[in-house]
């Protein structure tokens, strides 16, 4: 079975009605990455930023899986489908994808500030002050903030390398590390880029770009490339 690899950023879960941080509307209009997004803000003020994941967390539980994460999981019927995603939301997991890595952590787990080994789910969307490990020590969003590690993006570049085909859904291919992924997949690996708002992407070999939004291009290909595995 081809095993597939998909990498999607913020475009994907967009047009569930989350809030993307660098559209012209997004969140970083209304909040500076230094007070909420970086571990500098949680030592200074730890409230905003507690706040800021809890208002996150809160708009996630009213949104659902669009068409595309839907698409996806029907993929996985022809090929072995392994989605590595720079969203901290769930909608892939709520869709049914079996397998997910998340780069910049999960939004609705949070982990202990003096035990990284320690991660568990949040009930409901609200994360307090005062809310304890078993040791004692403070929890906070399960995020990789801005100035942190990336621990994950090892393993995504392994998993990129073993790509028969690569998928790029929703992402500007901006951030980095998590852009370089491209150039981790298979050289001879068909590749497509589904955007609006794509470039050229002329350094990167046997891709096809997909000008569209995720909920029209993703089911489109799926279909095409389910069609291909039939043939």
């Amino acid at each position: 079975m081809k095993r597939i690899v998909v990498f999607t950023g913020a475009g994907i879960s967009a047009e569930s009605g989350i809030q993307t941080f660098r559209d012209k509307d997004g969140l970083w209009n209304n909040h500076r990455i230094e007070d909420v997004a970086t571990p500098g803000a949680f030592m200074r003020d730890p409230e905003p930023v507690m706040d800021f994941y809890n208002q996150r967390r809160r708009q996630l539980l009213e949104v659902h899986p669009n068409d595309a994460h839907l698409a996806l999981v029907k993929l996985e019927t022809a090929f072995d489908v392994r989605i590595i995603t720079q969203n901290v939301d769930d909608l892939h997991e709520r869709a049914g994808s079996t397998h997910v890595m998340h780069l910049h952590g999960e939004i609705r787990k949070a982990r202990s500030t003096g035990d990284p080994d320690y991660i568990v789910p949040i009930e409901g969307w609200e994360l307090k002050m005062g809310d304890l490990c078993p040791k004692g020590y403070q929890l906070r969003p399960h995020i990789v903030w801005f100035g942190e590690e990336v621990p994950m993006i090892g393993p995504a570049a392994r998993l990129t390398a073993s790509a028969d085909i690569f998928i790029i859904i929703g992402s500007s291919l901006q951030v980095y590390p998590a852009a370089g992924l491209v150039f981790e997949a298979p050289h001879k690996a068909p590749k497509y880029l589904i955007d609006p708002k794509a470039g050229h992407q002329d350094y990167v070999n046997n891709l096809t770009i997909i000008r569209t939004t995720a909920t029209q291009g993703v089911p489109a290909l799926v279909d095409h490339l389910m069609q291909e595995s039939q043939d």
